[in-house]
């Protein structure tokens, strides 16, 4: 045993397990003294049990169980000598919590002590239940707590305040109880009493209403002329914190005075002057000065006030940002990010010293700095912000790059004033750090590039410059790099589209094939930038012929690829340049302009992203998605499809892939218009020949199989093949219809529907709006179906800015008109039309089906309503 160790008092405890080298000596020390302790409890020693619980309130500070202690605690508690009862009660504390059932023995204990004739039993037994009190133990003793409120020792009103704070969060339905007590606190002279009677005060507007409406009528005024009486205070060396006078009580009531003025202007009113000399008069070089300021601040921010005081505020704010103290300079953001909501225009004022905390070395400074750059910029000031976050960029640490890179893409887009800025900025991000650009930038990047026709030489020799700048490749700008070169190389090599702001440049054709190659042969690049280099090299074969060769054996290189990706658009490709000069052209022709709308819309997945009004004219989009109901596709979880799904027929499916009207474009040559098979045209096109429909069916299916990745990975070039339908010899095509994921399915015989009567259905009810619907078809076309939707409006008020979307699965495909109107009357008044067109592809096999959202504007505020249609008729 440990020569320390007598087993007798707590230091001697405390000497030995502190002399222990291991784990397994203290665990030997505290079980030989816990034994020691029980065989004492055993024996009910009274002269010891102090001294036992003492050992076994640092035993549990150490970690060990002490459950077997309990009991000596309230045993010391029921003891009638302070020494016992303090040791009692510190025990109580540090042994029990409000969680233990034991805890309820105590409680007649603790009444019979807060009532003791000794004020310092008094005060143990305010500590003790002001720490562990529990709701039951609060509602029988809240009466002798607010009694003490009254108490003549200041220190024992100090500890009934603090009580009487644990009591009213336990129960906030005693409340009403302690205002009368806790309003007279106020007039207190002892700082101590004062600070703990404004915070049970501050605590008591918390949970009561009507408590909220008494201080303030009552003690608005007395608090202001207390707060006054404190600022304009003389030296107190008793209360003097760093030359200034409690700062502690300043902090409290600036607190109180915030609760008392939110959403009361005469309160507010009353305190203006007040916080204005706080905020003027308070000293800023010393830390506590700048705890009341930072309080004060808070409290002009909160309260219903001029604009003048929080420009004050504001400009306090900024002092603090110029600090050294990073802790003050984070809470000066924290608390901008705040004010920006009810002043922007005075933060702006601060919008250069914010911007130097960006490049501070605090990394938690930085983002908050960022955070609150974001939320200043507008369309007034983008140009200049993302200059200098965009310059900031070129020397911000790698860990931060990631954050930055976001935001500035994210400003850029939403704020972009013309789209050569845009092109501009996103091409320095994508030079400086384009491998912290998400996938998402750089595809919508691309969607803008393909909308800005008298941009796209210009974007093109940029992109040129920038990759034979860029020292350390970045992933993404070689990927946009790539599919510009491949889409536009012929304007990059003649300078086309030249614009006065750029200077010629010499580009061979050999040049940009390099572009494309190094995206292929580059140890760094993934499979997608391969795939988008091998696209790229395609379409180039066609733009410069004299480069063909060269090309063709770049892309044979990859026959025998281990990645299936590669090695399968390696075959398909080399098929094309060898063997399809003269389709070759056509086949790959550039990109048709992208729907920036449809894919901003997609990539939000928000009704707010690429909303029409009902007004607007409808054009179909994929999936059976009309450009009104763009945003309902993530509805039907349809914003991750990159591309066109198939139908279930062959012909759709290259449909889809190609562009190609094929299973409708007649055979001009021919007297009987025949539908071309989409699955022999691809078949033709890669050389693979005719054979039997089951061989067709696997072999288009293994060729097409990989190619469900992002757009910019599909084969780009292959958008329109107009002029094939006219030129192919005429094919009947009787044989079943290849369905790709299903195998063979047989020809459905159409049936004349003409004339067939199908009931109106109610689509969707609710509250207040009736959805109905009347159901027709088109001569000869039995797989579609018209829909005419009538909207009522059954509740009392106008619904304005009406909007009707709809979605259906991928098997259908929709068409939505536009609206009748965009106002709807009240009480059946009036109503709305809207005619939708629905093709089921799945006709005889699969029944209608449809989700529905509803917006529109009641009063100014936005509505929201959804649902879905599964009623329809079986026989549509």
């Amino acid at each position: 045993m440990n020569p320390f160790y007598s087993g007798t008092r707590l230091r001697d405890m405390i000497r030995a397990i502190r002399a222990c080298k291991t784990a397994a000596e203290e665990r030997a020390v505290i079980r030989k003294e816990c034994a020691a302790i029980r065989a004492s409890i055993d024996e009910n020693d009274h002269d010891y049990r102090h001294r036992n619980l003492a050992k076994l309130m640092f035993i549990h500070m150490l970690g060990y169980p002490t459950h077997f202690g309990q009991m000596e605690c309230l045993k010391l508690i029921a003891s009638a000598g302070f020494p016992e009862k303090r040791i009692g009660y510190l025990g109580l504390m540090l042994l029990l919590d409000e969680r233990q059932e034991v805890l309820m023995l105590v409680t007649n204990s603790l009444k019979q002590d807060l009532n003791h004739s000794n004020q310092y039993i008094v005060g143990l037994a305010l500590c003790a239940l002001g720490n562990i009190c529990s709701a039951e133990m609060a509602r029988d003793l809240a009466p002798e707590v607010e009694r003490l409120l009254q108490f003549r020792d200041p220190n024992i009103r100090k500890k009934a305040a603090l009580c009487s704070i644990r009591i009213i969060r336990k129960v906030p339905d005693l409340a009403e109880n302690f205002v009368n007590p806790a309003a007279s606190l106020l007039k207190e002279k002892h700082h101590g009493v004062m600070i703990t009677g404004v915070q049970l005060c501050t605590e008591l507007c918390k949970h009561s209403s009507e408590a909220l409406e008494y201080f303030r009528k009552k003690s608005t005024e007395a608090m202001v002329k207390t707060l006054k009486d404190l600022v304009n205070s003389p030296y107190a060396p008793e209360y003097d914190i760093a030359g200034i006078t409690d700062p502690f009580l300043h902090i409290r009531m600036l607190r109180f005075l915030r609760v008392l003025g939110q959403g009361d202007a005469d309160a507010s009113d009353c305190m203006n002057d007040i916080l204005a000399q706080v905020a003027t008069k308070t000293e800023s070089n010393k830390n506590s000065g700048n705890a009341i300021l930072y309080e004060c601040v808070e409290t002009i921010m909160s309260i219903e006030d001029s604009g003048g005081l929080r420009v004050l505020a504001i400009n306090i704010l900024g002092r603090f940002l110029s600090n050294r103290d990073n802790n003050i300079r984070y809470v000066a953001l924290n608390m901008l990010m705040k004010a920006i909501t009810v002043d922007a225009q005075a933060v702006q004022r601060h919008r250069t010293t914010i911007l130097e905390c960006v490049k501070d070395s605090d990394a938690s400074i930085r983002k908050r700095a960022l955070d609150l750059v974001y939320l200043l910029v507008n369309e007034s000031n983008v140009k200049p912000l993302t200059k200098e976050l965009i310059d900031f960029l070129e020397v911000a640490d790698q860990e931060f790059k990631g954050d930055l890179t976001a935001k500035i893409c994210s400003i850029v887009a939403k704020y972009s004033p013309e789209k050569i800025w845009y092109i501009d900025q996103m091409l320095k991000v994508l030079s400086e750090a384009g491998n912290f650009v998400k996938d998402e930038v750089w595809h919508a990047l691309i969607v803008v590039i393909s909308n800005a026709s008298d941009l796209h030489g210009y974007t093109v020799r940029t992109l040129y410059r920038a990759f034979q700048r860029s020292s350390e490749q970045q992933e993404s700008l070689l990927r946009v790099a790539v599919w510009c070169t491949g889409e536009y190389g012929d304007m990059l090599v003649n300078n086309i589209g030249m614009l006065d702001i750029e200077d010629p440049i010499v580009v061979t054709e050999s040049d940009a094939v390099d572009v494309a190659e190094t995206a292929i042969k580059r140890l760094g690049s993934d499979l997608t930038t391969k795939a988008m280099g091998m696209i790229a090299l395609l379409k180039l074969s066609s733009r410069f012929p004299s480069c063909s060769e060269r090309i063709n054996n770049s892309i044979v290189q990859y026959k025998g690829s281990l990645v299936l990706e590669l090695q399968q658009r390696s075959i398909e490709f080399n098929s094309i340049i060898a063997s399809h000069q003269k389709m070759r052209s056509v086949l790959v022709e550039r990109m048709p302009v992208l729907d920036e709308a449809t894919f901003i819309g997609k990539r939000a997945g928000s009704m707010t992203g690429s909303a029409s009004t009902s007004n607007a004219a409808a054009i179909n989009l994929p999936n059976g998605v009309s450009k009104s109901s763009a945003p309902l596709v993530d509805l039907l979880d349809l914003s991750s499809d990159d591309v066109p799904v198939p139908s279930s027929s062959g012909g759709g499916f290259i449909q889809d892939l190609l562009g190609l009207d094929l299973s409708a474009a007649p055979e001009k040559s021919g007297s009987n218009p025949t539908p071309i098979s989409g699955a022999d045209v691809l078949l033709d096109l890669l050389s693979i020949g005719t054979s039997p429909p089951a061989q067709s069916t696997a072999s288009a299916t293994d060729i097409l199989s990989n190619q469900e990745k992002s757009p910019t990975s599909q084969l780009d070039g292959l958008s329109s093949l107009s002029s094939l339908s006219a030129n192919k010899p005429s094919a009947a095509v009787s044989s079943p219809t290849i369905d790709l994921l299903g195998g063979l399915s047989p020809n459905l015989a159409s049936e004349d529907e003409n004339g067939s009567v199908y009931p109106s259905i109610v689509a969707y009810e609710s509250g207040s709006l009736r959805i109905t619907f009347d159901f027709s078809k088109t001569a000869g076309s039995p797989q579609t179906t018209l829909i005419l939707a009538t909207f009522k409006n059954l509740s009392p008020n106008s619904y304005t800015d009406f909007i009707f979307q709809a979605a259906v699965p991928k098997f259908l495909q929709l068409h939505l008109d536009s609206a009748s109107a965009s106002t709807l009357p009240g009480s059946g008044n009036g109503s709305i039309t809207q005619h939708l067109r629905v093709t089921n592809s799945q006709y005889g096999k699969k029944h209608l089906v449809m989700r529905l959202r509803i917006a529109y504007k009641v009063d100014d505020k936005d509505v929201l309503e959804e649902g879905q249609v599964s009623n329809f008729p079986r026989n549509l």
